[in-house]
């Protein structure tokens, strides 16, 4: 193989495939990046049996081939070169030589017979959306992915996708995270996308107005973004019915200002650490008050807030209250609140933007 390709575009395309490469492999392939060289193109390839990133760069190609080079190593060379064009050619020991400017690099190349084949997904198109709105939706729903194990189908996100709507909800047993939108579907379909699949979809969306094809069945999925084609096997298992748990009606209703109640709990946070956790007490009654105590200190805030209902005080998790606050980004929010054991639900003021649920904590003296 012999390509010269410009260095800032070669650059781009290291990082981005390099998300999907394992750091550490019993296939010391999986450890490198797959570069095939043909025709006037250069594709490069990350992949760690679960997820695979594919992208595509012009260069010219003096001699097709294919090798497997380091992804670490590659990526901090060639971002260390200097501007203008790069030059990657093998020798008939093995090796590569990675040139740009005067300075020039001589390393250990793999056959490109020792990377393993990507499967054929077989997934036919489901849904075209925009860049924006699917950044927008992965962005309000991420935070609320359980980090346990022990329930793997809610260590994703699932993607109800129907014909005329696309559903995105995310779920940890604390909250729960549902944002849905318009879209127009060529089937119906419920999958379970890993979240550090859509960690790294994030990253690699273009800009807002661009299209984003997304092709699915039972067993992958692949997002077709900008330059980058994302492939993911998908989380087996039943995903928890999240509509049953959404409570109907409640007793109390109040509209604050987001920043208000932000700013309110970060000052609360602070007698909080990870070996002092106590719980918020929250009071909704003429105002909102915010108290809470650790061997650290003390501490009581109030802010103001439209309140309606019944007097109600509930003990919060500081930073599952916090999440959803940050992750609603909008100037002010709606809580519905149906006594201190339910959940709170949080909307915003007009539309139907989101529906964020944070479970409240029981009292120790209760």
């Amino acid at each position: 193989m012999n390509i010269v390709c410009d260095k800032s575009l070669l650059s781009s395309a290291i990082d981005g495939v390099s998300k999907a490469v394992t750091l550490r492999s019993a296939i010391p392939a999986l450890e490198g990046i797959l570069m095939k060289a043909d025709g006037f193109q250069l594709t490069l390839t990350g992949y760690d049996l679960e997820m695979a990133i594919t992208t595509t760069i012009e260069a010219n190609v003096r001699e097709p081939g294919e090798i497997v080079l380091s992804a670490k190593l590659l990526g901090d060379m060639v971002r260390r070169l200097p501007s203008g064009e790069v030059s990657i050619y093998t020798n008939e020991s093995g090796n590569a030589t990675v040139k740009g400017g005067v300075a020039e690099f001589d390393i250990s190349a793999m056959s490109s017979s020792d990377y393993p084949d990507l499967p054929n997904p077989g997934a036919d198109h489901t849904l075209t959306i925009k860049a924006g709105t699917l950044r927008e939706m992965i962005e309000k729903t991420l935070y609320a992915v359980s980090q346990d194990d022990k329930k793997p189908a809610h260590t994703g996100e699932l993607f109800a996708i129907e014909e005329d709507k696309l559903t995105v909800v995310a779920l940890d047993g604390y909250r729960l995270a549902i944002v849905e939108r318009p879209v127009q579907a060529e089937k119906h379909i419920r999958i379970i996308i890993p979240a550090k699949t859509l960690t790294e979809v994030n990253k690699l969306l273009g800009e807002d107005d661009e299209d984003v094809k997304i092709s699915a069945n039972r067993r992958f999925v692949v997002f077709n973004a900008g330059n980058y084609t994302i492939m993911s096997r998908l989380i087996e298992g039943e995903f928890l019915n999240y509509a049953n748990v959404i409570p109907n009606g409640h007793k109390t209703r109040v509209v604050l200002e987001t920043r208000d109640f932000i700013e309110t709990i970060e000052r609360a946070s602070l007698i909080i650490t990870e070996r002092l956790k106590n719980p918020l007490r929250i009071l909704f009654d003429n105002k909102v008050t915010v108290r809470c105590q650790t061997n650290l200190g003390k501490v009581v805030d109030e802010f103001n807030a439209q309140i309606q209902g019944d007097p109600v005080e509930i003990g919060f998790n500081n930073r599952y209250l916090l999440d959803a606050l940050r992750n609603a980004r909008c100037e002010e929010v709606v809580l519905e609140l149906s006594g201190p054991l339910s959940p709170v639900k949080i909307l915003p003021v007009e539309g139907s933007d989101f529906i964020y649920l944070v479970l409240p904590v029981r009292f120790k003296n209760d």
